[in-house]
């Protein structure tokens, strides 16, 4: 599953994914992996990503259930 909120929170902070690796201490191809949905990072590493764009876990990782209607 794509990480389409991690990816919105990044553009809003102005950041390419280079600087939020940078910021991280990852590779931009880590970044690009987790914002494609091919990568599950470790707990330490969303914690650093959140910390870096000022979120939550729950803000960019949490996948909300579609309710069944």
């Amino acid at each position: 599953m794509k990480n389409k909120k991690m990816k919105i929170a990044r553009i809003e902070k102005d950041l390419s994914q280079e600087q939020l690796a940078d910021l991280a201490g990852v590779t931009r191809q880590t970044i690009s992996m987790i914002e494609a949905g091919k990568f599950n990072p470790s707990l330490q590493l969303c914690v650093s990503i959140c910390k870096v764009l000022g979120k939550t876990l729950n803000d960019l990782f949490w996948e909300e259930e579609e309710s069944e209607q």
